[in-house]
């Protein structure tokens, strides 16, 4: 079994910061990748930023040059600094693993920015 434990997920005034964490747990000796998704009312869950195996890195383009993925190995976690907050980052963020080929998700955390 496979358990994401995500956290620091909040509410924050525009041009603000936050930093969301996600610790994995379980079977996940063979993870090749950790990444976060998020999903606002009304829309389609997408992709926001993903940390392969290898260290490279992906973004969404709403989200580059504010977010930033990393991901301590040591401790199977993968975080998502996001500054420079805007309203249409509204949303709640999910964290996801690719264990083999399989995926994995948390519970979500909500991230609210205000205007």
């Amino acid at each position: 079994q496979v358990q994401l434990v995500e956290s620091g997920g909040g509410l924050v005034q525009a041009g603000g910061s936050l930093r969301l964490a996600c610790v994995a747990s379980g079977s996940i000796f063979s993870m090749n990748a950790m990444g976060w998704y998020r999903q606002a009312p009304g829309k389609q869950r997408e992709l926001v930023a993903s940390i392969w195996r290898t260290g490279s890195t992906d973004y969404a383009h709403s989200v580059k040059g504010r977010f930033t993925i990393s991901r301590d190995n040591a401790k199977n976690t993968v975080y998502l600094q996001m500054d420079s907050l805007k309203p249409e980052d509204t949303a709640v963020y999910y964290c996801n693993i690719l264990v083999g080929s399989y995926d994995y998700w948390g519970q979500g955390t909500q991230v609210t920015v205000s205007s």
